[in-house]
């Protein structure tokens, strides 16, 4: 099989979590769209606000949940040094693992095909930058005690932020307002940024600063993401519960 049929199968296998992103800029002169139900996620709209606000070159980098590794490729095409990306589906960790192979960034692009452990984090670990997209809502389902309540869970949300306290200097967090992704579950009553916003500050102070928070709005009939206000702060019902997630950047207090 060649290589192109290889990475168009890996990427196409079914999942809780597949085809959330757009293929990297550096396959998509190789892999036909077209052929790929893809179910993006805003992924570029999300990288211009990070790469806007965050120097990447030259940075070692940490990518938790990397799915088919967008973010990855993008941060490496935008001139990361390195990145670890941890991965706990198979399939996708063997998408990035043979597509960095296949445009030849695999020394730059390292894939952990194992879910985080946020509770056992080696005392020598250390990045300049850590992506958490969109991860720790699903504690308790894609990984960690199935058992725990939903009080556990959203102490244990800040707990895996706090851990990287001291081992990286800036982080950048996206949240679900459901937990387990079950809108039945909701991690906050009114399900509003201003509580996710006010839990995460609560629970980081003397840890972190939230340096940016990027609401997503629309302009001219696209989505942008923009510094947040009083006024984007509101909860949009009609763009959906996705949009409705801040996308924040911390930075560590040494």
């Amino acid at each position: 099989m060649r290589d192109i049929d290889i990475l168009t199968d890996l990427y196409s296998k079914t999942s809780k979590h597949s085809n959330y992103q757009k293929i990297p800029t550096a396959l998509r002169q190789y892999l036909n769209e077209d052929l790929l139900q893809i179910k993006s996620r805003y992924e570029e709209e999300r990288l211009a606000y990070i790469l806007k606000n965050v120097a990447i070159n030259n940075k070692t980098i940490l990518d938790i949940g990397a799915n088919t590794g967008f973010f990855s490729f993008e941060l490496i095409k935008n001139g990361a040094k390195s990145i670890h990306a941890y991965e706990g589906n198979k399939n996708h960790a063997d998408f990035i693992r043979y597509a960095a192979e296949f445009i030849k960034i695999d020394k730059n692009l390292i894939i952990y095909n194992s879910y985080f452990d946020f509770f056992d984090i080696p005392q020598e670990l250390n990045y300049d930058i850590v992506l958490l997209l969109n991860v720790l809502h699903h504690i308790g389902d894609d990984y960690g005690d199935s058992s725990i309540t939903l009080k556990m869970a959203k102490k244990n949300i800040l707990e895996s932020i706090n851990t990287f306290f001291g081992k990286t200097d800036i982080l950048i967090l996206q949240l679900g307002f459901n937990w387990q992704g079950d809108r039945n579950k909701p991690l906050f009553s009114k399900g509003t940024k201003q509580e996710m916003i006010e839990f995460l500050k609560e629970g980081i102070f003397e840890k972190w600063d939230i340096i940016k928070t990027g609401i997503p709005v629309l302009v001219n009939n696209k989505i942008e993401y923009c510094d947040s206000d009083e006024k984007k702060i509101e909860r949009m019902d009609s763009l959906g519960e996705f949009l409705n997630r801040p996308l924040f950047i911390l930075k560590s207090i040494r």
